[in-house]
């Protein structure tokens, strides 16, 4: 033990004359002021910091907005599509057994071949608009998505450049 315990007395002589060697330094150190100029340029920097970081969370909630906006719409179109297809099932359905009715009704061939006749012209008006209304619908959604997607990225990008 005594070997041990001269260890660790030379290991704090050593300590203790490292100490006193560095005093004066620490002394200076403790009582240095630090200039005005330096102070202010650490103030300067510390609020350009939290004006940089204030954008940066600005910016990212204009993104975030951005998104929502865009997945809100996207929810909301495709709720209207399946509204729409579940209506269009509804009145093919109301037409189908409004044809079979009139069948039903028909006192000879002929009526029933000029049921039939007008069933399928009327089908094929419905068919036709749906076309239509579905290719307008579609151009507009696209023309639609297009522009959101563009404003989204404007943002994004006004947003790149004052960050």
């Amino acid at each position: 033990m005594t070997m041990q315990n001269e260890a660790i007395n030379s290991a704090n002589s050593v300590l203790d004359g490292v100490k006193q060697a560095f005093a004066p330094v620490t002394d200076a150190i403790k009582n240095m002021e630090v200039p005005e100029a330096a102070r202010d340029f650490v103030k300067r920097a510390a609020t350009t910091a939290k004006d940089r970081a204030t954008d940066l969370h600005t910016g990212s909630e204009k993104v975030t907005a951005a998104i929502e906006t865009a997945v809100s719409g996207s929810v909301s179109e495709a709720a209207k599509v399946t509204r729409t297809i579940q209506e269009a099932m509804y009145q093919d359905a109301q037409a189908f057994f409004s044809g079979i009715e009139q069948l039903a009704g028909a006192k000879s061939l002929t009526d029933a071949f000029q049921i039939q006749s007008e069933m399928v012209r009327a089908r094929g008006e419905v068919l036709v608009g749906r076309a239509k209304s579905t290719t307008d619908y579609l151009s507009k959604l696209v023309a639609d998505g297009a522009r959101t997607a563009q404003d989204n990225f404007s943002k994004v990008a006004s947003y790149g450049k004052t960050a």
